[in-house]
């Protein structure tokens, strides 16, 4: 056991929110207080829950003693405070409060830090207090421990990863059961993966936040929501599925944050997107099922790592929040800080003519002779080549192109899309997926 400081009081920490994640909180530093103040070398007591309701029927886990609707009393005098109420308004305020009251904050709130990670890093650095958030990107799994600390002395070259369980639960459903796309999402649904409205997840907006924070801790660069460009799962269709398949690979909703040359000054850029990818089943991403996430680190040094494990849910998220608690409780105890913001690279964003991909586009054309070579000379005249065709007859003297290119980059690859659209012999553009190597 550390030694605490002779006669020091307990560490007070203030829990906002009590919902899902918060619930687990408050059982698990309840029910495991003892340990915990081994961990640290002092005792922890929980001096509040701040609430929206105080007649809400709540988990018997949670005292009524705890419960209030007093922000800024819970706030005064707390060592930690434990910010779980999402939103981005409310939340920020009430971090910064805490912050400037010279409190540590713990937070999973990563639209919150999307938007506004910067402010709180100079509030937490003024005040000399820790900002952690460890269960804000993949929950339980700890890649921004990883990331941030483990990786601090190597070089990342690029993050992928899986950051949205709901959205790959919905996308292994339609690759496993065939199921179509508003199918899976209801079942996602039923079993409480998916919101009411799931508009967070399924259109990337969820995934677009945590790639911004990986970004910025990979990179040491600010990057915000506002700069990822982001791409849901809405359009993907049975029919793609079972293309991705016959080529040997699983769609799957990525998170991507890579370095990129840089056209205009031949230094470097940085990359971030979150898009539907096909990967090739031989990735480590590739088999990641339900409702788990997990996120592939390419560094100079350490060369591929993965981590994985359940990325949502109650008891997994609290344990990400517990782990960052019992730092910010041990820095208090016997002094110590985690990681300030480093934001010492500032690398500029990419374009798209500093980022390459490949894609398979699939297309809808008349089933006739000489449609093939319409469609090669409309991706030639873009400076893209096709690394290969596969054709399927359809209905009414039509035929599916499924066209893989090689890697070309993103503004001649959208060009060559918008050409095919109103090409000879096109009658329709199916879709277009990046297609990743394994």
């Amino acid at each position: 056991m550390l030694d605490a400081p002779e006669g020091a009081p307990d560490l007070a920490i203030a829990v906002l929110g009590c919902g899902t994640v918060g619930t687990q909180v408050v059982r698990l530093l309840t029910e495991h207080a003892d340990d915990l103040g081994r961990r640290i070398g002092r005792g922890v007591r929980i001096s509040g829950v701040l609430v929206s309701d105080l007649d809400k029927p709540r988990d018997p886990a949670v005292p009524t003693a705890l419960l209030t609707t007093d922000a800024s009393a819970l706030i005064e005098g707390a060592d930690v405070v434990v910010e779980l109420l999402g939103g981005t308004t409310t939340a920020r305020d009430l971090v910064l409060a805490a912050l400037t009251s010279g409190a540590s904050v713990v937070t999973a709130n990563k639209a919150l830090l999307a938007t506004s990670g910067p402010e709180l890093y100079a509030a937490a650095d003024t005040a000399g207090v820790d900002l952690l958030f460890e269960a804000a990107v993949a929950g339980a799994v700890p890649v921004v421990r990883g990331v941030r600390e483990s990786l601090a002395g190597d070089r990342v070259q690029r993050v992928l990863g899986i950051v949205n369980g709901t959205t790959n639960f919905i996308l292994d459903e339609m690759t496993t059961g065939g199921l179509d796309f508003d199918v899976a999402l209801t079942q996602a649904q039923d079993l409480g993966y998916a919101e009411a409205d799931p508009t967070a997840d399924v259109d990337g907006h969820d995934a677009a936040a945590k790639a911004a924070i990986l970004a910025s801790l990979a990179f040491h660069t600010r990057v915000a929501l506002a700069d990822v460009a982001c791409e849901g799962i809405r359009e993907i269709t049975a029919a793609d599925i079972a293309a991705a398949r016959e080529s040997g690979g699983v769609i799957k909703l990525l998170a991507v944050a890579e370095r990129v040359p840089a056209t205009a000054d031949r230094g470097e850029a940085v990359a971030v997107r979150v898009n539907p990818v096909i990967l090739p089943t031989a990735h480590p991403l590739a088999g990641v099922g339900g409702a788990y996430n997990a996120v592939v680190v390419e560094a100079e040094a350490a060369g591929r790592l993965m981590f994985y494990g359940a990325g949502a849910g109650g008891a997994p998220t609290a344990s990400a929040v517990l782990g960052d608690i019992v730092s910010a409780a041990r820095h208090r105890t016997h002094g110590g800080r985690a990681p300030a913001e480093s934001a010492s690279a500032a690398l500029p964003l990419a374009g798209p003519a500093d980022v390459v991909a490949r894609l398979q586009i699939r297309l809808l054309v008349d089933d006739r002779p000489g449609v093939l070579a319409q469609v090669a000379t409309v991706v030639a005249e873009h400076g893209v080549s096709i690394e290969s065709v596969r054709q399927q007859v359809s209905d009414e003297g039509a035929a599916v192109l499924a066209v893989v290119t090689h890697e070309a980059d993103e503004a001649s690859l959208a060009a060559t899309v918008e050409a095919l659209r109103t090409a000879d012999g096109v009658r329709r553009v199916l879709s277009a997926h990046r297609v990743e190597r394994a």
